[in-house]
């Protein structure tokens, strides 16, 4: 019964939770503490979810890169991810390059591989003909790192470093986007216009990274190993003899570890089991380190190739904490490796298992080793800089050094063996159980890890063994080591699967092992997971009430809260152990942190119990099941001890099918919450094939399905280990031996208890479809124990409702009886598409009975058990859903009399099939139900012919109704009736309904009908029509004034216009503030008292849309459907599939290539009663659905604006494409090839188009994206689809968004009605009272008030309008009672582009917006400019006077001193075009005088703040390629040296943004260039000219800047018509020459 607090302790609750008394009410408290659902869903996975390969895609942008370190550079970017690797181009003298180029690599691996993949990022020196590219510095990190960052770094830094020499600290920086995408993940790409990313000091690390990260040195020391798998066998010993004439022991194991893309090998021990090694690998990495897992492999060294014996991944994130807890520390411990089987064959059967994919299969060998990590004083002298990896020898280590050895007891009972496959064949079978090797053909192991496993591996020696047991050795207590293997047993038929028929004899296995006592690890593990195991329970069943609408889930939720907040405190690790070997660093520092985390957890679990309330139950359920996943981290134990247990399935001698207990699961202890959960309980069990069969259709069968007991501690506990078998049992010992009184049994007799199990199946949904017509014939099976039976077959549906009940008599189960009710055996229930002949899997899902023991009352509120929904799983796939009910009642001495009636004959000689009595079955009433048939879209061919006379049935619980035929379906695809209903009876609880099905036929010749497709609509919930209670209040009479002031009124703000995302640049314009004094505002920026004055011939749209952040038009980072519900606020859009489903494995029948076309209509429902209200005014034949539009073709334009494209796939070998845009409406197909834009995937297109089209026959748009190529066919990059029908009629009003405010110029009003005709006619539409304009700014529209200034519209007439009184209420639209909802605002959309070949995997995005207007209403205006802005021509003239302090480099060679010839040269961004001035010689004091003039024509767009550079790629280019580059100055002063590449200093000022030249060579300092947040800054584009000194900087050793130089320049900006006017010459040349120095 649900636990509630009772009241009295209410006061001292709230006391002791520091609340004050009043204000704790008795619900808001109220905590439950039982489970409330039924637990009756056992979550069982069947198919390996590890180790399947999935398609990823990593994107990665090179933007720029800064303050690399080195002279006279030509760097380029290498990003390597793997094996692939990828180059920028390469810019030529700077330290400072531009790339913006953007890579892609696609990857179709399994997820561990992926993310153990290392990214690396390298700047290349780059190489020239005399010499090969040095590497500038380094960033690495595993792709895993980015993928737990919600996908994605954006816009980061990362920093450099050297891997060959550790002190010399940064490098640089690189600035990159990487995102890593699996197929079906999104991304949230920030707008771009928040680039507030220049500083670097954001940098690319993932969250609780310092910033300053230090060198350290990994030191992995590696010991020794036990237990490899023995390669001996007699066939290949003969062979290596026969060809190498020796017969040694054929393994000669190293190990090999891998770790941030370094590889370190031990030595080779040649020819050793049990090799030792005592070296250490020492790794040099960052510390914290960014990528996460160390690999560390066994791997067997051979002439030809080597192969992996066994893998274990170190997870340094399980072995450290980051909060400057504990450096990462392991051991000296073992940690076990699994992998494939230990049968030796030439052929190993699962190779990919030994290198760690895949869950291993059978135990390998285990590894003793240590981890340590020391932080690196680089500057100490005693430290090699290098990062290479080093091997080195260390001291052996002691005996007791992991802990001291004792006898562990593993004792094991198949009570049942049932489910087995078919395919397997009827030989005889048994099961074997290993914790350890050293069985027959391992021989025996020698020394103190003797302790022998019987069952061997190959089947000569294996079945001799059974046969004469004369091996087993007698133990020194008398009893034997092992029994491992149960006896061979011929299976029996059931149905579909075999079973074992053990009846009331059941087989035992034991096994004897020793192993280093570290019991005190699992107890930890188990007591953190045990705390797990309740919260997740709870949590299960809290989502359980929410799904099943039961009452007050934040009630139960509470009770979750508090049962683990208690757990939490009195939280008790087992510390001490009577012998303190073994412990190490990390078992002390776990122990602290398990301690304080969970202590945390339980502190956070406390204080939120007290704010769950009903509306905040989703988001509280999410944080915990942070906690759970925080808890499941903490639970799982890096250090291992005992290895896990595996069973095998052996038929005839062959290893068909395994399943592996995690040891600490059954490790026993004498405290309740240390024991393992399945200790001493009898448990199901599942096997599954090993490796990659498992995979896939293979792996969905069930291999064999046991219900074992198993028991597993130390061999003194043993007393206690039959304690939890169920009574009633007798033992069967060997009789051979003295036959002492402690030995284990080999077998157990029972008396058995006798149930019957009654399974209510009632209706299944969204079923698998297994047929090509998309429908299935479905049939369930159910098997319980040695049981099976199954319902009728229903003909062609997904959602069959079998109403149908099945009695299993006589069924024997052994367990005992609190157990037996507490946690009852499995029930399977598989799901099958009958077939002529034979039968299709579609799914299976598992269920527990609620059980009743005889002396139980069967009544509420257990009894009569409710329906519940099961989740039907098909591999990891869900594949519908079934409703059932299942109750198990003990038979008792009175035999049948005392269970509940059954209504009709039990005797199953194929009776009447029983429907699902009355307690149970949901109660019914009559509904009625409406369709709107509006009509049939992208209708495809069936069976090679095209639809022409389509109809639509549809089909609810047995009652149906079929539409009007479509005569014509290419003239018009729209049904003449719009309304039919039928009436049908459903269960009151809506949870239950059964879904309805729409059926779409095509009507053929001669009364022939063909199937097209069909849709299930699962949930009929949304339909149901409510009748307005809340319309009472809405009337109320009383006037609510709509406050405008809290909104941005346009005419208050500064409407902020950021001109782009690179520029600082904030322009504030300011509207004339009521009282038309029209004054702009001016602006202080710095110290700088220039006025910035706003150009108004600079706005246009593009300023609009970079400002768009600022509120001046929406920018949806999605689709415009996603923020609308995909505008089906009345009409729906149902898709129709058809053929079969498709399946994990072949991933490309997915949903979508099934779909066949779409019916559009909408469904009402509600419960028929006499006093149904009719409106008298109603269109009687339209039911529920008033105020629809009628569905004639009508006429549209539709206009088209195409913005930009983002992040394109590339589609040229270069890394580049060529976009050009295609758009596709009806029969209208235009493709803008003229306007391809070359080598760009981050087009600006600023495109529109208009197309006129008729609904409802050009209903869906789409806009696709080509690359143009000179040669064959252009290739699609992907596309999108609108469908535009659904926006046009929709209530949000899609057709053309509402702007912001109503104006002219650059942001007119797009629509030809204006505000205040739009506002009438959705006053009339909703039959609404107003709109009402009152004066001074108000209008009414029901009882709501908006007020707004009003404003003068037109200039010559001084009119006042009411326009933007209008504009306000449309704005506020959802305010308004009844019919208000969101209009939709001037916006523009992103929308992914798909590919049909990559489903799943974005190809890019494109921004875009869609006006609609029909052709029936005033035309509406031109089309809004949006053409991508033009460059504006400017000139800039730098003249250099003089330079200054120039540091020297040359010695003199007559007479000795230091002199410079110095001369300056200057770029701008292309390297082709650099200009020098003349030679000074001989400057000894570092002045050079120059009079020297520069001159650069460039084209800049004032907007984006970038210069404009158009050239050919390369001599064979086609056309020319437009690049953007920042506008940067970059002087450089060279030293004219005849024989060494010319060294350089350089400085580089941003045009828009640089510090004001010092009067004085003295005034110039170094300030100027480090300190720049106080410098006074200037703009050249707004001071036109400026004259000064500026300092040269370069990076000394230490890595500071210093002063290397002062150059005394004058900069002039021209525009292209200036500089025409007053021309200037080169260098000294006419027109205005200067003087020569």
């Amino acid at each position: 019964e649900p636990a509630v607090l009772e009241t009295e302790n209410l006061d001292r609750r709230g006391l002791f939770m520091g609340l004050e008394g009043d204000t704790i009410s008795l619900a808001s408290v109220t905590a439950v503490t039982t489970n409330v659902s039924n637990k009756s869903k056992p979550d069982i996975k069947m198919e390996p979810s590890s180790g399947r390969p999935v398609d990823y895609q990593v994107s990665v942008t090179v933007i720029e890169a800064r303050q690399l370190v080195g002279l006279n550079m030509d760097p380029m970017v290498c990003v390597e991810i793997g094996e692939d690797k990828k180059y920028t181009s390469m810019k030529e003298s700077t330290n400072c390059p531009y790339y913006n180029e953007y890579f892609v690599f696609d990857f179709h691996v399994p997820p561990d591989v992926m993310f153990d993949k290392i990214l690396k990022l390298s700047v290349v020196h780059s190489k020239n003909l005399l010499r090969s590219g040095t590497v500038v510095g380094t960033f690495k990190l595993d792709v895993g790192t980015i993928y737990s960052q919600p996908h994605q770094f954006y816009h980061k830094w990362a920093l450099l470093s050297d891997p060959d020499d550790i002190s010399a600290g940064c490098k640089g920086y690189v600035k990159c986007d990487i995102a890593v995408v699996a197929k079906g993940d999104t991304i949230k790409t920030p707008h771009k216009a928040n680039e507030t990313d220049d500083d670097i000091e954001n940098l690319l690390l993932p969250d609780g990274v310092p910033a300053e990260r230090q060198w350290a040195r990994y030191y992995l020391k590696i010991y020794r190993a036990e237990g490899l798998p023995r390669m001996n066998t007699s066939i290949m010993a003969n062979v290596k003899k026969a060809f190498i004439g020796e017969n040694k022991d054929l393994v000669d194991p190293y190990v090999q570890v891998q770790f941030a893309g370094q590889k370190g090998k031990t030595s080779v021990q040649k020819s050793c089991y049990e090799p030792i090694w005592n070296e250490q690998i020492i790794f040099t990495e960052m510390f914290p380190p960014l990528c996460k897992r160390m690999k560390i492999q066994i791997r067997d060294s051979d002439k030809v190739n080597d192969v992996a014996l066994g893998t274990h991944f170190l997870d340094l994130r399980k072995i450290s904490n980051d909060e400057d807890k504990f450096l990462p520390t392991l051991g000296p411990a073992w940690v076990n490796l699994y992998g494939s089987t230990r049968t030796y064959t030439l052929m190993d059967e699962y190779p990919e298992l030994n290198e760690g994919l895949g869950e291993g299969v059978s135990f390998r060998a285990r590894l003793l080793i240590s981890l340590g990590v020391e932080i690196l004083d680089p500057s100490s002298p005693d430290i090699s800089s290098s990062t290479e990896v080093q091997v080195e020898g260390v001291p052996n280590i002691s005996e007791t050094a992991t802990g001291k050895i004792e006898e562990f007891f593993l004792f094991g009972s198949f009570l049942e063996a049932t489910m087995i496959d078919r395919k397997i064949g009827d030989k005889p079978i048994n099961f074997e159980v290993t914790i350890y090797y050293g069985n027959e053909v391992d021989g025996l192991a020698t020394g103190k890890m003797r302790g022998k496993k019987g069952g061997g591996d190959n089947d000569e020696e294996e079945t001799e063994l059974i046969q004469n047991s004369s091996e087993e050795e007698m133990d020194d207590d008398g009893d034997l080591t092992s029994v491992a293997t149960t006896p061979p047993m011929k299976p029996v038929i059931t149905d579909n699967y075999y079973h074992l028929p053990y009846f009331e004899r059941k087989p035992c296995i034991y096994i004897k092992s020793r192993w280093q006592d570290q019991r005190r690890r699992l107890y930890n593990a188990n007591i953190i997971d045990n705390i797990a195991h309740k919260l997740e329970d709870g949590l299960n069943d809290v989502q359980e009430i929410i799904k099943t609408e039961k009452a007050h889930p934040e009630r139960r939720l509470r009770g979750v809260l508090e049962e683990l907040s208690q757990g939490c405190q009195f939280l008790t690790l087992a510390n001490m152990d009577q012998n303190q070997s073994g412990r190490t660093k990390l078992d002390n520092e776990r122990l602290k942190l398990c301690l304080s985390e969970v202590e945390t957890i339980g502190q956070q679990a406390k204080s939120m119990r007290l704010q769950v309330k009903k509306s905040s139950v989703r988001d509280k359920i999410k944080i915990a099941q942070n906690f759970l996943t925080k808890l499941r981290f903490l639970a799982d134990e890096p250090q291992h001890s005992v290895p896990d247990v595996f069973l095998w399935m052996i038929s005839n001698g062959k290893r068909i099918a395994y399943a592996r207990v995690p040891s600490k699961d059954i490790l026993y202890s004498a405290i309740e919450e240390e024991k393992g959960k399945d200790c001493g309980k009898v448990k199901t069990i599942f096997l599954r094939i090993p490796g990659k069969k498992g995979f896939g259709p293979a792996g969905w069968t069930v291999q064999a399905k046991t219900e074992i007991y198993l028991w597993l501690g130390l061999n003194r506990q043993r007393k206690d280990y039959l304690r939890g078998l169920p009574n009633g049992f007798g033992e069967n010992k060997l009789s051979k031996g003295p036959g002492l009184p402690f030995s284990p049994p080999i077998s157990l007799t029972y008396m058995k208890q006798i149930f019957q199990l009654r399974v209510h199946m009632y209706q299944a949904r969204s079923l698998f479809a297994a047929d090509s017509t998309g429908l299935s014939d479905p049939f369930a099976r159910v098997f319980f124990s040695t049981q099976s039976q199954a319902t009728e077959v229903l003909a062609e549906t997904l959602c069959p409702t079998w109403d149908q009940l099945l009695v299993f008599e006589n069924v024997e189960l052994f367990g005992e009886a609190s157990e037996l009710r507490h946690d009852p055996p499995i029930i399977v229930i598989e799901i099958y598409d009958q077939d002529t002949g034979k039968a299709d899997f579609m799914g299976r899902t598992f269920a527990k009975p609620v059980v009743k023991m005889a002396n139980e009352h069967y009544g509420p509120p257990r009894f009569p058990p409710q329906l519940e929904y099961y989740q039907i799983y098909r591999g990891n796939g869900c594949a519908g859903e079934m409703l059932a009910a299942f109750e198990l009642l003990q038979i008792g001495p009175n035999g049948k009399a005392d269970l509940p009636p059954i209504d009709g004959p039990t005797e199953m000689d194929g009776g009447p099939i029983l429907p699902v009595p009355l307690g149970i079955r949901p109660a019914l009433s009559k509904y009625r139900i409406e369709v709107l048939f509006w009509g049939l879209r992208d209708l495809k061919r069936v069976n090679l012919a095209q639809v022409d006379r389509p109809r639509v049935d549809i089909e609810c619980a047995g009652k149906g109704v079929q539409s009007a035929l479509i005569p014509n379906y290419k003239k018009n695809p729209n049904f003449s009736t719009l309304v039919k209903w039928f009436e049908v009876d459903l269960p009151e609880n809506e949870l239950l309904h059964p879904p309805l099905n729409v059926r779409v036929v095509d009507c053929r010749a001669f009364g022939r009908y063909t199937l097209v497709g069909s849709h299930a609509v699962t949930s009929l919930r949304k339909f149901i029509y409510r009748a307005n209670d809340n319309q009472a209040n809405n009337w109320s009479t009383e006037i609510i004034v709509v406050n405008m002031e809290t909104e941005p009124n346009f005419k208050k703000v500064d409407t902020v216009v950021k001109l782009d995302a690179g520029s600082d640049a904030v322009v504030k314009v300011e509207d004339d503030n009521k009282d038309g004094k029209g004054k702009k505002r001016k602006r202080k920026k710095g110290d700088d008292s220039e006025e910035e004055e706003l150009d108004e011939s600079m706005l246009d749209w593009w300023s609009k849309y970079f400002a768009s952040i600022e509120t001046l038009t929406e920018v949806y980072s999605k689709e415009l459907e996603n923020e609308f519900d995909n505008f089906e606020d009345w009409l729906y859009s149902f898709n129709l599939f058809r053929g079969k489903g498709g399946d994990d494995d072949d991933q490309n029948v997915t949903d979508e290539d099934r779909i066949v076309g779409k019916f559009k209509g909408s469904l009402c429902m509600y419960k028929v009663s006499d006093d149904m209200p009719r409106d008298m005014n109603l269109d009687s034949n339209m039911g529920m659905f008033q105020n629809i539009p009628h569905n004639d073709p009508i006429n549209v334009l539709v206009r088209i604006y195409v913005i930009r494209a983002t992040e394109l796939h590339p589609a040229d070998i270069n890394g580049k494409a060529d976009p050009y845009i295609a758009i596709k409406l009806g029969k209208t197909e235009i493709r803008d090839k003229e306007n391809y834009i070359s080598k760009q995937l981050n087009p600006l297109f600023g495109r529109s188009f208009d197309i006129e089209a008729t609904f409802p026959m050009d209903s869906t748009l789409t806009v696709s994206i080509y690359d143009w190529d000179l040669v064959g066919t252009d290739d699609l990059i992907g596309e999108t689809r609108l469908d535009l029908e659904n926006r046009f009629y929709s209530k949000h009003r899609a057709t053309c968004g509402v702007t912001s405010n109503y104006a002219h110029g650059y942001n007119v009003w797009r629509d030809p009605m204006k505000p205040t005709q739009i506002l009438a006619k959705l006053c009339k539409d909703g039959k609404l009272d107003g709109p009402h304009y009152g004066p001074g700014g108000r209008v009414k529209v029901e009882n709501r008030v908006f007020m707004a200034p009003t404003e003068i519209e037109d200039e010559n007439l001084k009119k006042q309008t009411d326009e933007h009184l209008a504009l306000t209420v449309l704005k506020h639209w959802e305010e308004i009672p009844r019919v208000g909802c969101k209009l939709v605002p001037e916006h523009v959309e992103t929308r992914p582009l798909l590919h049909p070949d990559k489903p799943g995997i974005e190809q890019g995005r494109i921004e875009m917006w869609v006006d609609m207007f029909p052709k029936d209403m005033t035309a509406p205006g031109p089309a809004l400019d949006i053409s991508p802005r033009k460059a504006k021509r400017f000139e800039l003239r730098v003249i250099i006077w003089n330079t200054d302090e120039v540091v020297l480099e040359d010695d003199d060679i007559f007479t000795g001193e230091k002199s410079s010839d110095i001369f300056v040269r200057w770029l701008k961004g292309q390297q082709e075009d650099g200009q020098d001035t003349d030679v000074h010689y001989h400057s000894i004091t570092g002045e050079g005088n120059f009079n020297w003039r520069f001159i650069y024509p460039f084209d800049y767009l004032m907007a984006e703040e970038k210069i404009v550079i158009s050239k050919k790629e390369s001599m064979f280019a086609w056309d020319e390629t437009e690049y953007k580059i920042p506008a940067r100055l970059n002087l450089q002063v060279w030293d004219a040296d005849h024989f060494s590449a010319d060294d350089f200093l350089a400085i580089e000022l941003d045009l828009n943004r640089f510090p004001r030249g010092a009067k004085t060579s003295k005034q110039c300092t170094i300030e100027m260039v480090t300190n720049e947040v106080e410098m006074p800054m200037v703009s050249i584009f707004k001071q036109k000219r400026i004259k000064g000194w500026w300092p040269f900087v370069a990076r000394n050793e230490e890595d500071e800047f210093e002063l290397t130089g002062k150059v005394e320049a004058e900069l002039h900006l021209l525009t292209g018509e200036e500089a025409e006017r007053n021309p200037a010459g080169e260098g000294r040349n006419e027109p205005e020459p200067l003087e020569k120095p």
